[in-house]
């Protein structure tokens, strides 16, 4: 899967740190309730972590997902768009994913990002971003 396999719909594009863990899981399962609605805003949906595939394909059956995931074990896509860099947890400093979405318009333009994502209600707010690239 690559990003010009979307080209000319836009397109959610999200990072999430890891499958299966509280957050991510709310939020994957938020953008698969929602999937039809963005479909109607012509937007496609896209997770991106550094989880291997088999990690996200379990991850995407356990919960009955209905997005697509992708995997960045590379960390060149998360890197690009700065979802990979240093986090602190518990006074601890490490690398990793940032939660952060992009809102891709049709033409490859990025329309809209959300670079610090707190999970509830985001999918909704990405939504309304959504239709108001195709508001008439």
């Amino acid at each position: 899967m690559a990003l010009s396999d979307f080209k000319g719909r836009n397109l959610v594009l999200y990072f999430y740190p890891r499958a299966d863990t509280p957050g991510c899981t709310q939020e994957a399962m938020d953008f698969s309730r929602l999937r039809s609605a963005f479909a109607k805003a012509d937007t496609e949906i896209l997770g991106v972590s550094a989880d291997p595939v088999a990690a996200q394909a379990k991850f995407k059956g356990k919960h009955k997902l209905t997005v697509a995931l992708g995997s960045d074990e590379s960390k060149a896509m998360l890197s690009a768009y700065g979802a990979w860099g240093e986090k602190s947890l518990y006074g601890r400093k490490f690398l990793g994913v940032i939660r952060s979405t992009f809102l891709i318009d049709g033409k490859g333009r990025i329309a809209q990002v959300w670079p610090s994502v707190k999970v509830a209600g985001h999918a909704e707010e990405v939504l309304a971003a959504a239709r108001a690239l195709v508001a008439p």
